[in-house]
């Protein structure tokens, strides 16, 4: 037992655990009992007026999605039915921790946020540029971000809060290590990859499912800036992400991404050797290989930077037909997240701002939604407001109660501390620093010492010790830049209390 003050939740109920969300077995998925979830969430939705919390600062841009090759087998959605069939599609571009004024080359992760019309409704994809993310349980997102916002007494960012979370955090070493490369600082918005990071459902028309995940390949290349290069583009052009897709929108420089697919049948998730639904790690491709099924392109500038931009508003909850979620334990939250902070931000009604409204001309909205701030349509006029009725008001679909968008789950709900066996958070870091080129590992090791060198000397050491199990060279060349003896490193590791 600590002496240190104990955590409870606004009511003063003590939390016992603050790591691991409320899920029916392991794998998920997440029950709604789990109050301390949700006030988390909630509370943290509703920190910051009126910008939004995370992913303040964005560009955004219209186009059109284009199959390019046949996915029927795989997902009866209706967007993917037919190669050469395109879709409109909005596209939003953004920082993570920075605020609306903060520059666009920060070394930061990348929102990738897509929104597709089509003729059931809207379909969202809220993804970023790297496939993996800092934390596998939404319960511990609001943390993470506290920790990478500015420093409550200096508003201040602190390298020592990130460093502090991160080495007590060793999960998220696989996206600390894709930030601190070159590719945390890309060359604009145009010259980097897009993922859907989480895994979710497809489903054809038989009622099979399989998971997918979505991978947007740049056709501009993958172009990124230097630490140097980035730092003084700061301050030469804030604004330089920006600006640049903007205007190769204007000279018609259309921008494209190769749109990409992972597939794993059902079954193979029940045995997989890698967690398949766990952010914080990838789908090797020797095992899941990427499906080119389509593009994406850019081709027209919004006209009004709030109206289109600003007012955007995406969620993974927007699933179509043919689409479903998975078990991903960060999925699950976003899913309740991303509605509840719009409905704070922006309003009960922000679905029918223009840029969030269904604009595909088969996909017209019936609900009996009423009221609220800032309602500028007809309010559902005379008709009812209730479901059922006997006035002809509209009623379910029942021919989408189907099976297949339901899985069999079983397991105690509790809060599970291992994900799966075998499931570590070293080896694909490991992996990917191995991959890399020298100059590259040299650059990846540059910037975690410059950034790291105002961290208090424990921090350090915990830190070096996650990135010696992922590579000794990785936790070596770290050592030597902050000028750590090894040997300090290989000692026994002190938890905090």
């Amino acid at each position: 037992m600590t002496d240190k003050e104990q955590m409870t939740t606004a009511a003063g109920i003590p939390i016992g655990d603050n790591q691991n969300s409320l899920s029916v077995g392991p794998r998920g998925p997440l029950l709604i009992e789990d109050f301390q979830l949700i006030e988390k969430n909630a509370h943290f939705n509703r920190e910051r007026v009126p910008e939004r919390v995370v992913h303040a600062k964005g560009a955004g841009a219209w186009g059109i999605l284009r199959v390019t090759a046949d996915v029927t087998k795989w997902t009866k959605a209706r967007l993917f039915s037919d190669v050469g069939k395109t879709t409109e599609a909005f596209a939003r571009f953004s920082t993570v921790a920075g605020e609306k004024g903060s520059p666009d080359t920060a070394r930061d992760p990348r929102g990738f946020a897509l929104k597709f019309y089509t003729e059931d409704g809207n379909y969202d994809i809220v993804g970023n540029n790297t496939p993996v993310f800092f934390v596998r349980d939404g319960l511990k997102f609001p943390d993470f971000i506290h920790s990478q916002k500015k420093d409550p007494r200096t508003n201040i960012q602190s390298p020592e809060s990130m460093w502090d979370f991160w080495s007590l955090s060793p999960e998220s070493l696989h996206q600390v290590t894709i930030l601190f490369s070159d590719r945390g600082t890309p060359h604009g918005h145009r010259h980097m990859n897009g993922y859907s990071s989480h895994a979710y459902s497809w489903i054809n028309a038989k009622g099979e499912r399989f998971w997918v995940r979505y991978h947007f390949k740049t056709k501009q290349g993958i172009k990124t800036f230097t630490r140097e290069e980035a730092r003084r583009m700061a301050g030469d052009d804030p604004d330089f992400s920006t600006r640049d897709l903007f205007e190769a929108i204007e000279r018609g420089d259309f921008p494209a991404w190769r749109v990409c697919v992972q597939i794993m049948p059902e079954a193979d998730a029940l045995n997989y050797h890698i967690h398949p639904f766990d952010l914080t790690k990838v789908w090797p491709h020797g095992d899941y290989p990427l499906y080119e099924f389509g593009e994406l392109m850019l081709n027209r500038n919004p006209e009004n930077y709030f109206a289109e931009v600003e007012q955007a508003a995406f969620e993974p909850s927007n699933v179509v037909p043919g689409v479903g979620f998975s078990p991903d334990k960060m999925l699950q939250a976003r899913i309740f997240a991303y509605p509840d902070t719009h409905r704070y931000r922006i309003g009960a009604n922000y679905q029918q701002l223009p840029v969030n409204r269904a604009r595909h001309p088969e996909a017209r909205v019936r609900n009996y939604q009423r009221d609220g701030s800032m309602r500028f349509d007809d309010n559902g006029g005379r008709g009812p407001n209730y479901e059922p009725n006997s006035f002809g008001g509209p009623v379910e679909n029942s021919a989408l109660k189907e099976a297949a968008y339901g899985f069999e789950l079983r397991g105690f709900a509790e809060r599970f501390d291992k994900e799966y066996p075998g499931n570590d958070d070293f080896t694909q870091p490991g992996n990917l620093f191995r991959l890399m080129k020298p100059d590259d590992r040299e650059h990846l090791i540059s910037n975690i010492v410059e950034h790291m060198r105002p961290v208090r000397r424990e921090i350090q050491i915990r830190q070096i010790r996650q990135f010696h199990k992922a590579d000794p060279a990785y936790g070596e060349g770290v050592a030597v830049g902050l000028g750590i003896d090894i040997r300090e490193v290989s000692a026994p590791a002190s938890q905090p209390a």
